[in-house]
């Protein structure tokens, strides 16, 4: 499942390559996937992408007029391809853009804030050639994920938006706000960490990599927590998440559709050694969710 540190890159990866294009058509033949109408998506036909952000575990792509937003979900893969490039096996949507006009793309850049991100290594040479068309590509092999046109003054709803609370890394969420908010809830620490109204974008994955850096057991109850505990799942946040997007930003591109977890070091890694204190890893699969965590160290 596509998360937070996850979908930072792919909007890095995405805003660097299409920003300054226009699109140009789009063929949804998974139309499930798809909240919107014919008559919706072929507005965008000659929209200039201004930029693509992130939100929790959603990606906002923000044309001159109109926006697309993309909740990918379980199963949802996004990536680039060259246009005319052979198509993927069980793609459900994709979206044509031109090649890169320089100088709308100057001005875009210019009329926008700078983003917060570092260079990309390899100095962006995995990046699609400005003067070629691209496609963004979306595959999603179940269609839970789904794709929501919002055009301007259109008031559709995106199933989980409003239900979201701060993003995991906002600045804004400070020590004292997360006392707050962490006092609400006297559930499991998963189960909490997972809960997007709680804070968005963490999920399976991040949620084992953020207990372990803790020393906290994954079933244990919120309301257990001493006052330096939950200070110390605050700064397991703030320590994962960006450690996660810089290891992610060395091996993504230019697979962006292919997940990377091989670099975590408990998430789905039941019986290795643990790499604190050499514990073996225990791992146990609920509802579908495997859960890794060492009876060891993680109290």
């Amino acid at each position: 499942m596509p998360e937070l540190p996850d979908v930072a890159i792919l909007a890095d990866a995405l805003d660097e390559a299409l920003v300054g294009r226009r699109m140009v058509g789009a063929k949804v033949p998974q139309t499930l996937v798809l909240r919107g109408t014919p008559a919706e998506l072929a507005a965008f036909d000659g929209q200039l992408l201004l930029s693509i952000a992130r939100r929790g575990k959603f990606l906002i792509l923000q044309f001159e007029r109109d926006r697309i937003v993309f909740n990918p979900m379980l199963t949802g893969r996004l990536g680039l391809a060259v246009a005319g490039a052979k198509q993927w096996p069980q793609w459900a949507a994709a979206f044509y853009f031109s090649a890169v006009d320089d100088m709308e793309r100057a001005r875009v850049l210019r009329d926008r804030p700078p983003p917060a991100r570092h260079s990309w290594p390899g100095e962006g040479e995995w990046l699609p050639p400005g003067d070629l068309g691209v496609e963004l590509r979306y595959r999603d092999a179940t269609r839970m994920g789904k794709i929501y046109l919002a055009p301007a003054g259109v008031n559709r709803p995106i199933a989980g938006w409003d239900e979201q609370g701060p993003d995991a890394d906002d600045p804004s969420l400070t020590l004292e706000e997360w006392r707050k908010r962490i006092a609400k809830y006297s559930g499991e620490l998963k189960n909490m960490l997972r809960n997007q109204a709680f804070v968005a974008g963490i999920g399976n994955a991040y949620s084992d990599e953020i207990l372990w850096a803790a020393r906290l057991a994954p079933f244990r109850k919120r309301s257990s927590l001493a006052p330096d505990e939950v200070d110390a799942l605050y700064a397991a946040v703030r320590e994962v998440l960006p450690w996660a997007i810089g290891e992610l930003r060395e091996s993504v591109p230019p697979r962006l559709e292919v997940e990377q977890r091989e670099y975590l070091k408990v998430h789905r890694k039941g019986g290795q050694p643990c790499p604190r204190c050499g514990t073996r890893l225990s791992q146990v699969s609920a509802g579908g969710f495997d859960t890794t965590f060492c009876r060891g160290c993680q109290r």
